[in-house]
């Protein structure tokens, strides 16, 4: 199929062409037509398969017939969990509307100061791209006129919700024209997502072009399997010297933990930035653009990173903490492989990590290969304990002597 197909307004083809693309990715095949007849939709659908372009592009369709109701506020209001998102989503709004009068993207986002926020949306704008806490912010202080909204997007709602995100979700939705228009997408379509949808969305058309259980087949998993803290930095200092693992992006639980690894990165002599939620919104903004220019060569980050960040030159992502969800684990890999090109993921799991391994591994279909380097293999027994004999099983049966072996129950202590 092509994008003229589509039926889309001439001035967006000439975008789309100018952006070198020609046919549209199937999420973006299947959802624009239902979005441009004006259903509600909830899609399934990951990053990295088209799918803001997806929502994008119809938006900007129905932003080329002009409103009849007066006013300067949004009429496409688009959510999104995190920063880094809100201000890709709203790069691809100006990158394919560049050519419509009349259509302007504005952008806003905690961590930011508010006196550019506040210019931006005392001026005519049609679309409005924004996380929930500084959309909040802005309504409560009327700056936000939502009469005109036609229709509202949830870009990444199962994040969104992960995040704490669904009262305020709610608090502005109830606040929008019930004529609107509603389009949810996410990377899962089960549990509060679909609770949420349930109440949000009326009578929806659904889409699900990724499965949950994806498949990465482009990205080589690997474990690694830890005794302990130091027995990872002498494992990642190892890996960190192959010369193919030329831009990286190493996970950790925390900010702290992330601060200090760069440290010791450093001190080692190597080149690593941080990325996390303590750091203000320039210095997360110039990390990424000099990760983009290659300044340097390894991101340590928190989960803010895993979604909404699209570097297409990472070849590694090294999961020094392995994440709290394995919806998490299937976005942190995600950072590689980009583009079609391949990548390797790797994860460092000590003992008490093995249950969330399975998880895993149960819920993308797919087994962590293990792998030792030698001379740093791990010098304790990691299986999980579900995979070892339990108390009277795999014991010998028979004695020597050929005779059955008698085990005599110890007697119980009871305590007061």
């Amino acid at each position: 199929m092509d994008f003229k197909e589509l039926n889309l307004h001439p001035s967006i083809l000439k975008a789309i062409e100018e952006a070198g693309f020609t046919s549209p990715t199937p999420i973006q095949e299947q959802a624009i037509p239902e979005i441009m007849k004006g259903s509600d939709l909830r899609a399934s659908a990951q990053t990295g398969t088209g799918k803001t372009a997806a929502f994008i592009l119809p938006s900007l369709n129905r932003l080329a017939t002009p409103s009849t109701l007066p006013g300067k506020g949004p009429r496409i209001l688009i959510l999104v969990p995190t920063r880094e998102l809100a201000m890709q989503v709203a790069v691809e709004a100006t990158k394919y509307s560049k050519h419509l009068s009349r259509c302007k993207t504005v952008c806003i986002y905690g961590g930011a100061p508010y006196p550019p926020q506040n210019r931006d949306l005392a001026r005519p704008y049609e679309i409005l791209v924004a996380t929930p806490g500084r959309l909040i912010d802005h309504m409560e202080q009327g700056r936000i006129d939502f009469s005109r909204v036609e229709m509202f997007i949830l870009d990444e709602a199962d994040r969104m919700l992960d995040m704490g995100f669904i009262h305020p979700v709610e608090q502005i939705a109830g606040k929008l024209p019930k004529s609107r228009q509603t389009l949810m997408f996410s990377a899962t379509l089960a549990g509060s997502v679909m609770k949420l949808s349930n109440r949000l969305l009326t009578s929806p058309v659904e889409i699900c072009i990724t499965p949950e259980k994806t498949n990465h087949e482009n990205i080589e998993q690997r474990l690694h399997r830890v005794d302990n803290l130091e027995h990872k930095y002498r494992l990642l200092d190892h890996l960190l010297s192959d010369p193919d693992m030329t831009q990286t992006i190493i996970f950790t639980a925390t900010k702290r933990q992330a601060d200090h690894l760069v440290e010791k990165l450093a001190r080692l002599g190597r080149s690593a930035r941080a990325l996390h939620g303590g750091m203000n919104q320039r210095q997360r903004t110039r990390t990424i653009k000099e990760m983009r220019s290659e300044e340097f060569d390894i991101l340590v980050a928190t989960d803010v990173a895993a979604r909404g960040i699209d570097i297409q030159t990472i070849t590694h992502v090294i999961n020094f903490d392995l994440p709290r969800s394995t919806e998490d684990y299937v976005h942190r890999i995600g950072r590689t492989g980009r583009a079609g090109a391949s990548g390797i993921a790797l994860s460092f799991a000590s003992s008490k990590d093995m249950s969330i391994v399975r998880q895993i591994e149960k819920f993308t279909g797919q087994r962590l290969n293990t792998h030792q380097i030698p001379g740093m293999e791990p010098k304790f027994d990691h299986a999980p304990s579900s995979d070892k004999p339990k108390s009277g099983f795999g014991k010998k049966k028979f004695n020597n002597k050929g005779k059955p072996n008698q085990y005599k129950a110890k007697p119980r202590r009871w305590y007061p």
